[in-house]
């Protein structure tokens, strides 16, 4: 009787756990229930300035930046993406791209990977 009480128990519990785990994946991304993946395609007309530090920063890709700029840590996990790599970003330019918009308030200082906002 005690190991079947004992055993009901830890399937109690791996049922919690596991729903815990299920609710944390669906929204566990540090960009909401979107994953940087997923954000990292509305970052297209950034492709040439994420890869030329002197290429010009286009009018839509600085509206991208600004609106995920919002969150820091959204925006350092979508230059690290998979797709963000695939596709050839820098992130040592990258990250040059909102002083290069010229935002007042980006998050300067804040780590991404090996590199720091300026």
């Amino acid at each position: 009787m005690a190991a079947a009480v004992k055993f009901i128990c830890v399937l109690g519990f791996l049922a919690v756990f596991s729903i815990a785990m299920i609710e944390r994946a669906d929204g566990a991304s540090a960009c909401g229930k979107a994953s940087p993946d997923e954000e990292a395609a509305k970052l297209a007309p950034c492709a040439d300035a994420a890869q030329d530090e002197k290429a010009a920063v286009s009018a839509s890709c600085c509206q991208q930046v600004k609106r995920m700029g919002q969150n820091p840590s959204c925006l350092c996990a979508i230059l690290l993406s998979d797709t963000a790599k695939s596709s050839g970003v820098k992130l040592e330019v990258a990250i040059t791209i909102p002083k290069r918009c010229n935002f007042a308030n980006r998050p300067v200082g804040t780590k991404c990977g090996g590199y720091t906002l300026p």
